[in-house]
């Protein structure tokens, strides 16, 4: 299956690894930056297996016809390339977050369904032996009538993070650290509490980088259609370091928390119906990745290949990504009114809040 990567910055090392895990062949790679092409090509020892390099993803398109192309630039250009990959044929894997505004990820929806191409939102952490066991319980019904759920993201970004690419922080390329940094919890949180989200109310505000346009906090509490509640607390303003993620799910007779550096490790298992050891659980279900991106890419990657080749939707498909980005818009938009917002939206975007500055809600 011939492969491509457009955008060969900070994410596309998990995505050359799931790539070279799962044998597809990579025919080309594109960067506006020749260095960063130079530099994954040496990393990954493919400086002499015939990768074709190009710094006009349009040229790639029509010179290489990849089968499946993974996009890994900035978030603001995600759908743009996306649309423009599909109109060519490719099936496409979207890193987080599918797009930055709900317009957009509508019409990536609807072009994939018109070229019958496969659509995947690159939210990996899904895939976790954490998040997947978490999933076998809650699909069962284990839990029983859910309660409530929390997703906690506390980490660090530094100024030297934002200089690395200035687009970081920008309405019109990123968001701030519920968009960039905590969308994957965040989907984590919505898919396991029932998906239907009903009304939003929130803060978010920037307490340490006013080198930026957006926020460094966001808190939210989210009702869900079936009665159930959300919490979100996400900050990049940890000190020193990243500090954890996590996922707690209170249900009438279970009790579950995943934690570690990308919710990736069973801190507790509790069950009324006493299937399995708790201990046992936590034991299996650990993973200790080197970074906060985990080891979700390869098992997407695999995903996605089978969906390809047995024409279905991927695990984790367009639609999911929609509904993470319409989360946070969403969080957006109640603390920027100051009010409770109802879902669904109607059509909203990162720059929607561009003009909102934090010192005017103080």
């Amino acid at each position: 299956m011939k492969y491509a990567i457009i955008g060969c910055g900070r994410i596309s090392p998990n995505h050359f690894a799931a790539a070279k895990a799962n044998k597809l062949q990579l025919t080309a790679i594109c960067d506006v930056v020749p260095e960063r092409m130079d530099e994954k090509l040496d990393m990954f020892a493919l400086k002499d297996a015939g990768v074709c390099t190009y710094t006009d993803y349009k040229t790639l398109l029509a010179e290489q016809k990849p089968t499946l192309v993974a996009i890994c630039t900035e978030n603001g250009k995600h759908a743009s390339i996306a649309l423009d990959c599909i109109k060519a044929g490719c099936n496409v894997i979207i890193e987080k977050p599918i797009a930055l505004s709900l317009a957009d990820a509508d019409a990536i929806i609807a072009a994939a369904k018109e070229y019958n191409v496969k659509v995947c939102a690159c939210h990996q952490n899904r895939f976790n032996k954490s998040i997947q066991k978490i999933r076998e319980a809650m699909e069962a019904g284990r839990f029983g009538r859910l309660f409530h759920g929390t997703a906690h993201i506390r980490w660090n970004r530094g100024v030297d993070y934002y200089k690395q690419a200035p687009w970081r922080g920008t309405y019109e390329q990123d968001g701030g650290a519920l968009m960039n940094q905590c969308i994957h919890n965040i989907d984590l949180l919505r898919w396991m509490m029932g998906d239907e989200v009903s009304e939003v109310v929130a803060f978010t505000d920037n307490l340490n980088h006013e080198y930026i346009d957006a926020e460094d906090l966001g808190i939210a509490l989210v009702r869900f259609q079936n009665g159930a509640y959300g919490i979100i607390e996400g900050t990049t303003n940890i000190y020193p370091q990243n500090l954890e993620e996590t996922l707690y799910l209170f249900g009438e007779k279970g009790t579950v928390k995943a934690g570690g550096k990308s919710v990736n490790v069973i801190e507790e298992w509790r069950f009324a119906d006493g299937l399995d050891d708790p201990e046992t659980v936590k034991q299996t279900y650990h993973e200790n990745p080197p970074t906060v991106y985990g080891f979700g890419h390869t098992p997407l990657y695999a995903d996605v290949i089978n969906a390809i080749e047995t024409d279905r939707q991927p695990y984790v498909d367009a639609y999911a990504g929609r509904r993470a980005l319409e989360l946070v818009l969403a969080v957006y938009k109640a603390a920027s009114e100051g009010k409770t917002v109802h879902l669904p939206l109607d059509n909203t975007s990162t720059m929607d809040f561009k003009a909102d500055t934090f010192n005017s809600r103080k």
